[in-house]
């Protein structure tokens, strides 16, 4: 699995505008690896649906579906790092801890 390249030292701006509009702004760098990661996993979905289409043994199949879903929980992992490094930490900074509840709602959903 890839690793993070970004350091504790850099922020990179991620998340800004208001409540209702809220865009994303990452590096070329960092969209480029999410991309990149995105691009693979859709080549194993794609491959998955091929090996059922050719009634592969289910257990290789299984594993394969393994394999996708923590390439997914890798994009998830990284994607939740830069925003906390930026995002939550310029929320907070701005007084709004309301970012802290958001924040929490979606790392449950990412670990269920």
């Amino acid at each position: 699995m890839e690793t993070s390249n970004h350091t504790h030292g850099e922020t990179e701006a991620c998340c800004s505008g208001d409540e209702t509009v809220r865009k994303s702004h990452h590096s070329e760098k960092t969209k480029a690896s999410l991309t990149a990661r995105l691009n693979r996993i859709e080549g194993q979905i794609r491959g998955i649906k091929g090996l059922i289409e050719k009634d592969t043994y289910c257990d290789d199949v299984l594993n394969q579906i393994a394999s996708v879903q923590s390439a997914l929980n890798g994009v998830g992992k990284l994607l939740l790092e830069h925003h906390m490094r930026s995002c939550v930490v310029e929320r907070i900074q701005e007084g709004d801890t309301d970012v802290l509840t958001e924040l929490m709602t979606t790392m449950n959903k990412l670990i269920k």
